[in-house]
């Protein structure tokens, strides 16, 4: 009788011990979430392209400038301000996307700070998320200028152009493109800034 519950006080461990084991080896093992992306750069940002106020003057801009002349390109429209003078910077510009860019514009209307076009070079093999990531920085706190024209056929999104950003924020309205040119090996995305407030 004692031999027989000696052998029950025995079993009743390593049987337990078994089940248990048993469990932890069934149970999924769930990865770790990956770690969060690393924070934009800050001139991923395009309010860092207001190097003065809108409706400032030209004698009010800190840099150095020398007047252009600019022909519109009937696709993308005219200048809603009517026919501004603009100025490029002599130098370099605000430092945009983690770039200098190629063209940095300052647009007039009637004396007055009213538009500002940049224009940066982007590697073709990142260009994509380069646009992606700016965009959803961009339109964050924003709302789109004209819903209906973004959204699809039937009022869904989803058919917005990759290659393009556009919205409104605080009384100005950024609209932002990709142009490729034939036998570049770079793209060109272009920014454009306008004080919907000066337009007439």
């Amino acid at each position: 009788m004692n031999y027989a519950l000696l052998h029950v006080r025995w079993a009743v461990p390593a049987v337990t011990a078994i089940m248990l084991a048993a469990c932890a080896a069934s149970k999924p093992q769930i990865a770790p979430p990956p770690p969060p992306p690393p924070p934009l750069d800050a001139s991923y940002d395009w309010h860092v392209l207001l190097i003065a106020p809108f409706g400032s003057v030209l004698k009010d801009i800190p840099l150095a400038v020398h007047e252009v002349l600019v022909f519109r390109d009937e696709a993308h429209g005219e200048s809603p301000a009517g026919d501004p003078e603009c100025y490029a910077v002599s130098g370099t510009g605000p430092r945009f996307l983690t770039r200098s860019p190629s063209s940095y514009l300052l647009c007039f209307n009637r004396g007055k700070l009213s538009r500002i076009e940049a224009t940066v070079r982007l590697p073709e093999n990142g260009s994509a998320q380069i646009v992606a990531d700016a965009c959803a920085l961009w339109t964050k706190n924003a709302h789109a200028p004209n819903t209906a024209a973004s959204a699809g056929p039937e009022g869904s999104e989803g058919s917005k152009d990759p290659a393009a950003c556009e919205g409104a924020d605080g009384g100005i309205a950024f609209a932002a493109h990709i142009e490729r040119e034939p036998n570049e090996v770079d793209t060109q995305l272009t920014v454009r800034l306008d004080a919907s407030e000066l337009t007439p």
